[in-house]
């Protein structure tokens, strides 16, 4: 690892967390630094099958974070050869079917959860599974939102995927409750949330968790040698989203919008880390 590569990889780190909106700044210390580069390495070099699991339940239908940053990667993984799809529960899943490689899980707790995710890792061969925004099981077994809602019947798990896998694994969460934050247990002891406990190989935290996305094609790029992230329009991806019944994690609103925050505030981070990477 370069110390270049190294540097731009921490300042991105923590301008993805600048804002600390949900405490992630605070737990931040917990994680090695560089994560952002080595889970870019990883990804770069996967040049195969990557397994995106996303899909947050807010009410009856899904919210724009993790959607969002899951369909930038997706684009971006397809520019540098590899061959990613989209592992969610419905309505997502039936939403995006018609656009992206999609593989449909199974809603609510059932005792197929390991079998299916089994047979999707056998098949397909993933070289790498990730997570963004998607809900970890907790101690108790359940999925609960940011308001402590149990929010399990309306949850695929993914958390059987990332834990079966034989490839690397790794996720982005923003808050604590996601797949991914049982690598940070003890700092999460001092956020206000019922903590997922589901791990990963590397994890990656943000103040929202497309930003993670962000920060993440950033770096992949900087490897790649080209600006990919300014192939990247958070509006016209918010647009596709809320024409097929999104809505903001927060407001619980269908509006163009990410946890709460304007897409001019994701437009200026996104131009941080192009500058921060060196574009």
């Amino acid at each position: 690892m370069s110390n270049s590569l190294e540097t731009i990889s921490i300042n991105i780190e923590e301008a993805l967390v600048a804002r600390n909106l949900r405490g992630m700044a605070d737990v931040r210390p917990a994680l090695q630094e560089g994560y952002c580069l080595r889970a870019a390495q990883t990804l770069f070099d996967a040049k195969g099958v990557v397994l995106i699991g996303t899909g947050f339940p807010v009410t009856d239908t899904f919210e724009t974070d993790g959607s969002l940053g899951a369909i930038a990667l997706y684009k971006t993984l397809e520019k540098i050869g590899s061959t990613p799809y989209i592992v969610c529960g419905a309505p997502l899943s039936q939403a995006l079917k018609n656009d992206y490689r999609v593989i449909d899980i199974q809603l609510g707790k059932h005792d197929k959860q390991d079998q299916e995710a089994q047979a999707v890792l056998d098949e397909l061969q993933p070289k790498v599974v990730f997570s963004i925004e998607r809900p970890g099981q907790t101690e108790d077994g359940h999925y609960y939102n940011m308001r402590g809602e149990n929010i399990s019947a309306r949850s695929a798990c993914f958390d059987s995927f990332m834990n079966q896998a034989t490839c690397p694994t790794i996720a982005i969460g923003d808050g604590g409750n996601e797949i991914g934050m049982g690598n940070i247990t003890e700092a999460l002891k001092s956020l206000d949330i019922v903590a997922a406990t589901t791990k990963c190989d590397e994890l990656l935290v943000a103040d929202v968790s497309n930003w993670g996305a962000y920060g993440l094609i950033a770096m992949i790029g900087r490897l790649a040698n080209t600006d990919l992230l300014a192939d990247i329009n958070p509006l016209e991806i918010l647009r596709y989203l809320s024409s097929l019944g999104s809505v903001d994690g927060v407001t619980r609103l269908n509006q163009l919008t990410e946890d709460g925050q304007d897409v001019e505030v994701g437009d200026a981070l996104i131009l941080e880390l192009r500058r921060l990477s060196g574009f």
